[in-house]
């Protein structure tokens, strides 16, 4: 048991390191993913395990960006305070992985798929981004879990609210110059009587 799940573990992390190549080159990445994959199987001490190793890692490098609009739509509708470009490149990359398999692979526990994501992102990020991920798909996997009891079909991004609108500024007063720089006025003295 601990050999397909280790062999998961590696596929992940060689497919965030490939996002992450991707969102830094831009499409041209797309070419190399075969090249990529085979060098980061290869030297593997699991010689039967590098076809799954490839296999799925193939696969979460090809599905999360044919996906990501969707993708981002979910971590945005969840990250209320967070703009997907405010975020850290890493732990962006591992929420769109985590969501990937949360909504297209419902045969993967979501327990699995979280606590990988946690340790993925301290591993790779920083220490505050285990709890990051933890919140955001944690979340997800409410909404997730709501939406596929609600019916069959493939669980939507949620709405996101929209956008409280900002009070507009006040005009500033502006004063003399004089009236800046002036000096206090001194209060007249209380006469106290005996």
């Amino acid at each position: 048991m601990s050999g397909p799940v280790r062999r998961r573990t590696r596929a992940r992390e060689s497919a965030l390191q490939y996002l992450y190549m991707m969102e830094v080159r831009g499409h041209d990445a797309e070419e190399e993913l075969d090249a990529f994959v085979e060098h980061q199987t290869k030297a593997s001490r699991d010689p039967r395990g590098r076809g799954e190793i490839a296999a799925f890692t193939k696969e979460l490098c090809q599905g999360v960006p044919e996906n990501r609009l969707e993708l981002d739509q979910w971590i945005e509708a969840i990250a209320r305070n967070w703009r997907l470009d405010r975020m850290a490149l890493v732990d962006r990359n591992v929420l769109r992985l985590a969501l990937y398999e949360l909504i297209f692979h419902p045969e993967t526990p979501y327990k699995v798929v979280i606590n990988e994501a946690i340790e993925i992102a301290k591993r790779f990020s920083t220490a505050q981004s285990g709890s990051f991920v933890n919140g955001i798909l944690d979340r997800a996997r409410v909404l997730i879990e709501d939406a596929r009891a609600a019916s069959d079909g493939h669980p939507l991004p949620p709405k996101t609210a929209a956008p409280a609108l900002k009070p507009e500024p006040r005009p500033r007063q502006e004063l003399a110059p004089d009236a800046l720089f002036s000096p206090p006025v001194p209060r007249p003295r209380r006469r106290e009587d005996s």
